[in-house]
């Protein structure tokens, strides 16, 4: 073979290997470095975008993201679900709006890490003619449609369930440590708000502080608080949510602070164990599969030109100023007394699982066992 013939044989072996070796890959085989992966193999076409907030609150990558990928799925066959999680960084979570826009999604679903910061992100998005539906928290900016829980419900029920768990202890000069969301999560302004209004003027908020839905700084404003106030004069801790709760927990056991009410929220395992076990009082529940599949619907609807009125029901106002079509789920407070009937019964949790050997003395009490 002569040395032109032996090129063009080499050549061509050449391309055959490119075309087989890019057959071989597809959309969505691997996570970009934004933290974004394809559930289905797909972008662009039908697909929507998911991008929740942090991977520290437990229930976004356990329950959110699959049941809202299964009921896309089940109400559109050939649609495709890109997700991405922010991991708690809001310049991140810009960055993964950005890169869905790129990838031609045509909904995004979005939990903002930051409602002021992703606007601009928002803006873009529908300025290239894409949807979005903002979950759980209202973002600012021009979104569709708004799928949450009534959140000021939600901290009126934690406020109750304080005062419920005081009970004769309830009084005005009865000090409550109260440790709220983080202040750029607008729904952290709405369970404030709703417990103030069950709280003021019933017991004395003695000490308030952001934990930043952390539950490390949860911890060291616990500490703070402790310092100020005195461990004896500390009636009951109002914890905006269950993360924050545990590290709020490990602070009042390790000041030797036993048997006081702590509320939480998001019923994570964690702390439906530590009602079980005493050490925390009450959380709330709010049901991720409906709240998941509303999203989903309301995503595929405006994906499909579908009218969303019969779905969003009700407006809420953004900080932002954007009237947005809203559907707003019914939260529960949980305590000790109706695990059985609320978390347990919908499947969220089976018994062995709360009931781990470390728990099962106090599940036995509880009767859950």
């Amino acid at each position: 073979m002569n040395a032109t013939m032996r090129r063009v044989v080499i050549g061509t072996a050449a391309v055959s290997m490119a075309v087989s070796l890019a057959a071989c890959g597809k959309a969505g085989d691997k996570k970009s470095d934004s933290g974004s992966s394809s559930a289905t193999g797909g972008s662009g076409g039908k697909t929507i975008g998911l991008l929740l907030p942090d991977s520290v609150t437990a229930r976004y990558e356990k329950f959110d993201k699959p049941y809202f990928e299964a009921k896309v799925k089940a109400l559109c066959s050939d649609c495709t679900v890109d997700y991405a999680n922010a991991a708690g960084d809001a310049a991140k979570q810009a960055q993964q709006v950005s890169t869905m826009i790129t990838q031609g999604v045509k909904v995004i679903v979005i939990s903002a890490q930051d409602s002021a910061a992703i606007k601009s992100s928002i803006q873009t998005a529908v300025n290239k003619g894409i949807k979005v539906v903002a979950y759980d928290r209202l973002a600012q900016g021009p979104v569709s449609a708004y799928v949450s829980f009534d959140n000021v419900k939600v901290g009126q029920l934690q406020g109750q369930a304080l005062l419920d768990a005081l009970g004769s202890k309830a009084t005005k000069s009865s000090k409550i440590v109260m440790i709220n969301g983080d202040d750029a999560d607008p729904n952290a302004g709405q369970f404030k708000q709703g417990a103030h209004s069950v709280l003021d003027g019933k017991v004395d908020i003695a000490y308030e502080q952001s934990g930043l839905w952390k539950d490390t700084i949860a911890a060291q404003k616990m500490s703070a608080a402790i310092t100020q106030l005195g461990a004896k004069n500390i009636a009951g801790v109002y914890s905006a949510n269950d993360g924050m709760a545990g590290g709020i927990a490990t602070t009042l056991k390790g000041a030797g602070i036993s048997g006081i009410p702590l509320t939480g929220q998001d019923a994570e395992l964690a702390g439906i164990q530590r009602i079980v076990a005493g050490t925390q009082s009450s959380t709330v529940y709010k049901a991720f599969k409906p709240e998941a599949e509303a999203a989903a619907q309301l995503a595929v609807n405006l994906l499909e030109g579908k009218s969303i009125t019969s779905l969003a029901t009700s407006t809420q106002t953004s900080k932002s100023g954007d009237k947005v079509p809203s559907q707003l789920l019914t939260p529960v407070s949980v305590t000790k007394a109706n695990i059985k009937q609320t978390v347990v019964k919908d499947g969220l949790y089976t018994i062995p699982e709360i009931c781990t050997p470390q728990y099962a003395q106090a599940c036995k009490a509880a009767g859950l066992q």
